[in-house]
């Protein structure tokens, strides 16, 4: 689980080449991240044990492949679980605990993650249309994912600079499809998001203080009450946007054209 733990800190925190690497040395095709521990029946076995104020603990688990959708998960700890290519569709994990978890190529699909915790959790080219990270800690990698529709409404993006010993951990979406997402009050100061799709993303009062947004495609998004301050839309595609001028700090925005 150390070793696990190490990986996700590292992938998420260092230069994105480094972050390559450390992914290359991960060997998906191990047992660790293709097979399961557990079946969907011996979760809902578990589940159905638990007494009142009662958590299933399956932090570290393999729990790869499985098809835990349409589940009440909100009682399981997820720590440092191995999720490669699992199905969370429509199930309900609010509050659920997934710091340094591996769940790349998985599937969230109107997954409910009200108030959970993302700390170093891996997602990349996952599916996560209309999943709800509203109220959510969510400084994870969500690199090639599709977050179409996706709400982080007062959600938590920004990086915990107390917490930084090995890189910065923040909200982090390269070339991922944000189209259509809420970010309405959220906190992404320091969030990244390069060449990434956010058409007609909702932005109203987030907060994009030192945000580095190079490349990415904002048509259409709304802007209004968002601090802007220093945020980084250098190549970024603005046209169309809405309630620029209604903006925190657009002025001191980089990239923008005056």
């Amino acid at each position: 689980m150390r070793l696990i733990a190490f990986l996700s800190f590292a992938i998420l925190g260092a230069p994105a080449l480094f972050a390559q690497s450390m992914t290359d040395m991960v060997d998906f095709s191990s047992d660790a991240y293709t097979k399961a521990e557990m079946s969907r029946a011996d979760v809902a076995a578990a589940l159905g044990k638990l007494k009142e104020g009662e958590k299933l603990d399956l932090s570290g688990k393999a729990l790869n492949g499985l098809d835990l959708s349409n589940m009440d998960l909100h009682r399981v700890n997820l720590q440092a679980a191995r999720l490669m290519r699992t199905d969370f569709s429509n199930s309900n994990l609010d509050g659920v605990n997934l710091d340094s978890a591996w769940s790349l190529n998985s599937k969230w699909v109107g997954a409910k993650l009200r108030g959970a915790s993302l700390f170093q959790t891996q997602l990349q080219n996952a599916d996560l249309e209309r999943a709800d990270f509203s109220k959510a800690h969510v400084a994870a990698d969500f690199s090639k994912a599709s977050l179409r529709n996706a709400n982080f409404e007062k959600a938590d993006l920004s990086p915990n600079e107390a917490n930084q010993s090995m890189g910065l951990m923040r909200g982090t979406f390269r070339n991922s499809t944000l189209d259509g997402a809420s970010f309405r009050e959220a906190n992404m100061r320091r969030v990244l998001i390069e060449f990434s799709s956010l058409k007609g993303a909702d932005f109203t009062d987030a907060n994009l203080d030192d945000a580095e947004l190079g490349g990415s495609n904002f048509e259409g998004a709304d802007f209004r009450g968002a601090n802007l301050l220093d945020a980084d839309f250098t190549s970024a595609n603005v046209s169309g946007v809405k309630n620029f001028k209604d903006a925190k700090n657009r002025d001191k925005a980089k990239g923008l054209a005056p």
